[in-house]
């Protein structure tokens, strides 16, 4: 089977001297290219043919010698390049924030909230106690604050782009959070999802009641989501991309086709190939082989 290796540049930087350190860096792995390199857009992201799949070894060594340049490193397999199907997670993925976080703002608990969920995407934490535990501290919190996080929520950019192009091009995308209802309802739709999943908060007169409604999305029931939507649509795994940021996502990331870990956690981009570590999400689409993305 072939693959492709594809080169993303933060800074519309990219030259045919970066490509030459690849073509230098196939020939001492004895990895063999296939065909000449391609631009898919100027100065931004490079295409290169390879015959077989970078190893985590190797693609490692790459991303460190572009990381001054920022430049990213994806292997795909040339096969059903394109995706049929996206899942992708929201918090610190498709937005900016972590939703939950800036609610705990309201009540001055931002910093010891943030820092269970930052332990809880590290997979140090389990995420079911994690969420139980925050939500229950934001007990009493009025749902108009419910409304001014969404407010100040903002999207990561390039993800309207992602999904409208998946789109116009015959692929579905469905967010698929551990965070809000409230929240994915509202992302779906300005972003262009065709669906959304997420936990659904306890709330009584108004006020939030400290409680998230059984059974809780977590990393479990995203992979579930994933097969569910695969069976749904005839699909196969490698029809679908995921993409995702937390320890959460893992199982996701590791069951699509193309997974692909966003400016991820160390613990996900030591089990995750792909991983976005400089650009934002048009990357997705470059790694899909898309031209003329910006």
């Amino acid at each position: 089977m072939d693959y492709i290796l594809t080169l993303v540049a933060a800074h519309k930087n990219l030259s045919a001297g970066h490509i030459a350190q690849v073509e230098n860096f196939a020939a001492n792995q004895a990895i063999m290219i296939t065909d000449k390199p391609k631009w898919l857009d100027s100065h931004i992201a490079a295409t290169i043919p390879i015959a077989e799949c970078l190893t985590m070894d190797q693609t490692r060594i790459l991303q460190e010698l572009f990381d001054d340049a920022k430049i990213d490193v994806f292997c795909t397999s040339a096969k059903n390049r394109r995706k049929k199907l996206l899942l992708a997670d929201m918090d610190s993925t498709i937005v900016t924030t972590e939703t939950l976080d800036e609610l705990a703002d309201f009540v001055g608990l931002k910093e010891k909230i943030a820092n269970i969920t930052m332990r809880a995407m590290k997979g140090e934490l389990d995420y079911k106690d994690s969420l139980r535990e925050r939500v229950q501290l934001l007990k009493g919190l009025s749902t108009d604050k419910l409304k001014e996080t969404l407010e100040q929520t903002q999207l990561t950019p390039g993800a309207e782009k992602l999904i409208k192009t998946m789109r116009e091009n015959g692929g579905a995308s469905i967010l698929v959070s551990s965070g809000f209802t409230y929240f994915t309802e509202a992302v779906a739709t300005q972003c262009g999802f065709a669906g959304h999943h997420g936990n659904i908060l306890g709330i009584d007169n108004n006020l939030l009641d400290g409680t998230v409604a059984e059974p809780i999305l977590d990393k479990d029931t995203k992979l579930a989501y994933l097969e569910g939507y695969k069976d749904k649509l005839s699909l196969n795994y490698e029809d679908i991309a995921a993409i995702g940021d937390g320890s959460n996502d893992i199982p996701m990331l590791s069951a699509a086709g193309l997974g692909i870990g966003f400016h991820p956690k160390p613990i996900v981009r030591e089990a995750i190939l792909n991983c976005i570590l400089h650009g934002d999400l048009t990357a997705v689409l470059y790694a899909q082989g898309y031209k003329g993305v910006c």
